[in-house]
This record gives structure tokens, C-alpha cells and sequence, in this order.
């Protein structure tokens, strides 16, 4: 597939094309599996609810487990709760969850506002268990050990409140739906080799793991349901779900139950609203799309134009990462902004539809980033939101035909401005630890980007995107780790990248290069270069002549073991000897005089992100 052209030049001199392909999976690999079955009644009056779970879980590792956790995240939208805290106390708290002055929402919950989740029983095949309840987190010690590759059977009481809508989930939310369903049930921690993930619920995204949902949801009739799974009983539930043009099933009562299936996820979400409009699209060749909105006016435009543009984005990350392995995907109407589900997201607004159109092609991307290719995002943000800022920005710049010059320039904006800042914290950081949201943001979504637009002026752009398609072959459910696209990268490139994942994403070393001296030396001309910046990285530089003609250098770096393909063929290429990190200069020859070179630029692509663009350019007097 062929790319707009991306003239990343302040020459504007250059396109590349974006390959894709496709790899065997990697087989040397063991995670857990977890089977919820649940019913729920929910009271959408008072805006509280009961269930049962039954969970089977089967214990893939080579570890004999005699506890295990679950997450209650609606207990931490009460008073004086860890996230209650974070808010209180960081320097630039999230606006969605404070007042005007900057006050946490939190804080001033009443006991009919707050958030709860409380399991009231759990057996373990059919054994009294002991349980404790340690705000978002219920710690568990088993009535007997789970073995390596053995199965339990855990089945649990438990009631909740909805609390009011302050960050993701909740009731009421600013566009006035009723419930949006996310994080709402006690789910089961992950534990994979590094051991358990029983993170509280503080500020960030989560961590599941992979099974298969059986839920059933009984409330108000008048009530439209949308989110994970698969409805499997649309003939008595009608709500725009049945076949078109059959007649519907009368339900007596005044609750309809509805039930939903989903394969192969690590979430569940639902959100529900008397009013919500919903429209259905069946792909060619795709899923099925469903659209949930407010029977409001204000909506109604940009909801509309919304669904196109769905499918198109849809056909854009199947053909550019990996084909969608769902059989439907639902754009709906809620939350407090656009958060990624299973299968579904939740997106709020309507009367400005750049911002809805742009957050929908960002939540669908981690369809891909995240609901398939499942990395932890308390440990690895970036790879999640980075990886999305990255794909969607360049579906955003076809689909919605922007032509920007640089699709990511907004990206390395982002990171410069994070550097200039001096509150840069290395990508290793827990998500939850950054000192302020800030530079949490940048380093998840700008620098995360960065990796990927980066590893491409590395590797090449036709490299980058095998090793996008190999990732998501060979990681596809499951749960990714940075080695893992790094090996992967490595794999199509046949290029050394210890270096890169190391510096970039464990340190927060700068790049910076610069062209030092350019000397006349007869018929030739002898460049400096030198390493200001303590990350390494090869260098492409451009020069360019007076009388209009054009040629190439390329310093690989050696620690690379390898070089990248030309990635400006229409120019002669020289190729030069490795430049060792720990060297702090470099010297190279053109074989032309000083007097013919107009300019000399340091990566003329601009994706390597070089703190200093000022001293990466030479020109003529």
C-alpha cells in the first residue's frame, strides 16, 4: 500500500512507502485464562446493582498459587480513597475530576454519589474462602492451592453503586447518558512471570486477563445496551439489535434481560442510556458496526459522520497492522472523553465533530494496541498510547485527507516541549509514580509514538511496518512486553536495536548531533560532525549543491551490527564507516568543493529526534 506523501524535509524532497506482512506466531509463551459467567440486576433508579459470578480459572503457569486478587474499582471513587489522595496532592490533577478550583470531585461525594463494589460471599469450588477488602483491591487466600495447570472455580455474591461520572465510569455523564459501565465488576488481577498485577486504582489504565464473558444484565425495558459481546437474544430484545424487519418477541414485566458473549477479551463494558439513537453498519469483508448516541439534535450531525469514517479506519488498521478478529465494533456515546474497551468504546460529545472523529480513530486504533496486543499499561503506557498516537496519526492524515507534511510532527512538539521542561521521567517509570500528568502524557503518547516513527528512520519505513505486522502476528492475545517488538523489529531488519529500546525508553538520554565544521580542502570538502547528545544514534545527512543536484551520506551506527536500505532512492547514496558511539566526533569527505554546496543537513526526514534542529544545518554564505 502507497502512503499521501510525507514531506518530512524542511526541503520537502521526500515520500516513502509503508509495507506490511505478516509472520508465525511465537509459541514459547504461557498466560492465564479466565471464564466469567455473571447476572446483574441493576436498579436504574437508585443506581445500584447485584450480581453472581462464576469463574473459572485455569492456572497456566509452573507456579503453585495459594492467593489471588481481584479489582473493585468502584471503591475508588469514594472520600479519602488513593485516588481521592493523587488528586489532593499532584501538582496538575486531571481537570475531568476536580472543581474550578482545582478541588477533587472525589472529596465531595455524598454516600448516595460515591462509588462502591462489595463482594458479600466467594467459594472456591464450593469451599468458603477468606477474603479482605483493601479498598480496590480484594486479596484472597485460597481454601486450597491452584497447581500448575489446574483449574478453581470460584463463584461470588457481590452488589455495587454507581457513582457519579468522574472519570470513566459512572452515571450522568456530561452529555446526559445514563450509565457507562467500565471497570464495574470484581475482575480477576493478572499474574504472569513477573507474578501478580493487583495495582490499585489510582490515576491510570489496566492490566486484564484473557478469557471468555458470559453476562447477562437485567434493567429498565426503555433502556438501550451497547458494548462488549456478542447480543444473543436480539429476537426479545429488539433496541435495533434484531433482524431488520422482524417482529419482536413481547417481554412481560417491565425489565428485559439482555445477553451478551465475548470471546477472547480481557474486558467487559456496557453503557446504557432510555435515549441513545443506534444505528448499525455491515462492513464488506469487516465487522459489523454499531453506533449508540443521544436522540439529541446537537448530536445527530456529527454521530452520523461519524460512521463512515468508522469503516474507513477500520479497513485502514486491518490492512496496516492485522485484519480485526471481531465480528462487530461499537462507537458509543458516553464516559468522560474516549477510553478504549473490548470491542467498543466510549466517546463523549457530538457538537464539535473534528474532536469526535479524531478520538474515535485514536479508541478504535487500541483496538489493535491494547484489546489484541494486551501489554500492561501501568508498566508499559507507551506502548499502548504510543503505538495508537502513531497508527492513528497516520490513518487520520489519509482517511481524513489532512496531507500533513509530517503526520507525527505534533508528537515530537510534545516530547521537545517535555525536554525543555526538565520533569522528564524515564519510560520505566510506573504509571502511577509520575511526579505530575504531564509528563506522563508526553511520555505515553509523544515519546511513545516517537519509538515507532523513530525505529523507522532506524530501520526504514518499509522495515518498520513488516515489524508492526510481525508484532501483532506473533503477539496477538497476549501480553507484549518492549523486548517484544524490539525482537520483532530486529527479526525484519536484521538490525541490532538493544541500544535504541535501552536509551529511549529506560533512560532519558537526549539526542543531539550537529554539523561542527565544514573546511575546504582543495577539490573536496571535509564535514565535522560531532555527539552532543549522550543517545546514540546513525546518521543520514543530505547535501545539496548549488546547481540543484542532490546526494546522500549515511553514517551506520556501529552498535547496529547493520544498515538500513536507502531511504531516499532517487538520490546517490555514499554509504560510510560505522561512527562508534563513544566517539564524540566524525569526519567525512565530498569529493566536491565548498564552493559548489549550498547546504548540508543532519536527517533531513526529521524523525529523529534531535533536541537541537538549529545546529543540524549548514548553508553557503
Amino acid at each position: 500500500m502507497q502512503y499521501n506523501k510525507l514531506k518530512f524535509s524542511v526541503l520537502s524532497i521526500i515520500s516513502f512507502a509503508f509495507c506490511i506482512g505478516g509472520y508465525a506466531q511465537n509459541n514459547s509463551y504461557w498466560q492465564q485464562e479466565v471464564d466469567y459467567v455473571m447476572d446483574v440486576d441493576i436498579d436504574v433508579k437508585n443506581y445500584q446493582y447485584t450480581g453472581t459470578q462464576k469463574l473459572v480459572y485455569t492456572n497456566n503457569s509452573n507456579d503453585e498459587l495459594t492467593r489471588v486478587y481481584y479489582h473493585l474499582f468502584f471503591n475508588a471513587f469514594q472520600p479519602g480513597s488513593e485516588m481521592d489522595m493523587r488528586l489532593q496532592n499532584i501538582a496538575d490533577p486531571d481537570g475531568r475530576m476536580v472543581t474550578e478550583d482545582k478541588k477533587s470531585r472525589i472529596a465531595t461525594l455524598t454516600e448516595n454519589e460515591i462509588g462502591y463494589l462489595h463482594v458479600q460471599s466467594l467459594t472456591q469450588d464450593g469451599v468458603k474462602v477468606s477474603f479482605n477488602e483493601e479498598e480496590t483491591i480484594l486479596v484472597v487466600e485460597l481454601a486450597k492451592p491452584i497447581p500448575p495447570g489446574g483449574k478453581t472455580t470460584f463463584d461470588m455474591t457481590f452488589n455495587g453503586q454507581i457513582p457519579v461520572q468522574i472519570r470513566r465510569a459512572g452515571r450522568n455523564n456530561k452529555d446526559g447518558v445514563a450509565l457507562s459501565m467500565s471497570q464495574w465488576y470484581p475482575k480477576l488481577a493478572e499474574y504472569d512471570f513477573e507474578g501478580w498485577h493487583a495495582d490499585p486504582y489510582i490515576a491510570r489504565e489496566f492490566h486484564g486477563v484473557w478469557g471468555d464473558f458470559d453476562v447477562k444484565l437485567t434493567l429498565d425495558k426503555t433502556y438501550t445496551v451497547g458494548g462488549t459481546g456478542y447480543l444473543q437474544n436480539p429476537q426479545e430484545i429488539g433496541h435495533g439489535y434484531e433482524t431488520p424487519g422482524s417482529k419482536i418477541k413481547k417481554q412481560k414485566g417491565k425489565t428485559l434481560t439482555w445477553h451478551f458473549k465475548a470471546p477472547k477479551v480481557h474486558d467487559f463494558m456496557w453503557a446504557a442510556d432510555p435515549e441513545y439513537v443506534h444505528d448499525t453498519v455491515q462492513m464488506n469483508d469487516g465487522p459489523t458496526l454499531h453506533f449508540l448516541y443521544k436522540d439529541d439534535e446537537k448530536f445527530q450531525k456529527t454521530w452520523k459522520a461519524v460512521q463512515p469514517l468508522t469503516e474507513k479506519a477500520m479497513n485502514f488498521f486491518s490492512k496496516n497492522i492485522g485484519k480485526y478478529p471481531y465480528d462487530q465494533y461499537s462507537v458509543i456515546q458516553g464516559g468522560d472523553g474516549g477510553m478504549e474497551y473490548a470491542m467498543a468504546t466510549l466517546i463523549t460529545g457530538g457538537d464539535k465533530p473534528g474532536s469526535v472523529i479524531g478520538t474515535m480513530i485514536h479508541e478504535l486504533a487500541h483496538s489493535w494496541f491494547q484489546h489484541v496486543l494486551a501489554t500492561n499499561e501501568s508498566k508499559y503506557e507507551w506502548m499502548d498510547e504510543g503505538f495508537t498516537t502513531f497508527i492513528s496519526s497516520l490513518c487520520s492524515n489519509e482517511i481524513r485527507e489532512q496531507n500533513k507534511d509530517n503526520p507525527f510532527e505534533s508528537s515530537y512538539k510534545g516530547y521537545y516541549y517535555l525536554i525543555k521542561t526538565g520533569k522528564e521521567q524515564p519510560q520505566t517509570t510506573h504509571s502511577d509514580r509520575y511526579n505530575e500528568n504531564m509528563p506522563y502524557s508526553i511520555a505515553a503518547y509523544s515519546k511513545g509514538s516517537i519509538f515507532l516513527s523513530q525505529l523507522g528512520y532506524i530501520i526504514g519505513q518499509d522495515k518498520l511496518m513488516k515489524s508492526i505486522q510481525k508484532y501483532f502476528e506473533d503477539f496477538k492475545f497476549k501480553h507484549p512486553i518492549p523486548n517484544d517488538i524490539k525482537r520483532s523489529a530486529e527479526k525484519v531488519s536484521g538490525i541490532e536495536l538493544d541500544w535504541y529500546l535501552t536509551d529511549w525508553t529506560q533512560t532519558t538520554n537526549t539526542i543531539d548531533y550537529a554539523i561542527s565544521d565544514v573546511l575546504a580542502d582543495g577539490a573536496k570538502t571535509k564535514v565535522n560532525m560531532s555527539r552532543i547528545g549522550q543517545m546514540p544514534m546513525p546518521i543520514d545527512v543530505l547535501v545539496v549543491y548549488k546547481d540543484g543536484s542532490q546526494e546522500t551520506f549515511y553514517a551506520p551506527l556501529r552498535m547496529m551490527r547493520g544498515e538500513k536500505t536507502n531511504p531516499y532512492p532517487q538520490f546517490e547514496r555514499t554509504v560510510l564507516p560505522d561512527w562508534p558511539w563513544a566517539n564524540p566526533s566524525y569526519s567525512f569527505e565530498i569529493n566536491k568543493p565548498q564552493t559548489d554546496i549550498k547546504a548540508i543537513v543532519i536527517d533531513p526526514s526529521q524523525l529523529m529526534a534531535d533536541i537541537n534542529a538549529e545546529n543540524n544545518v549548514w548553508q553557503s554564505e
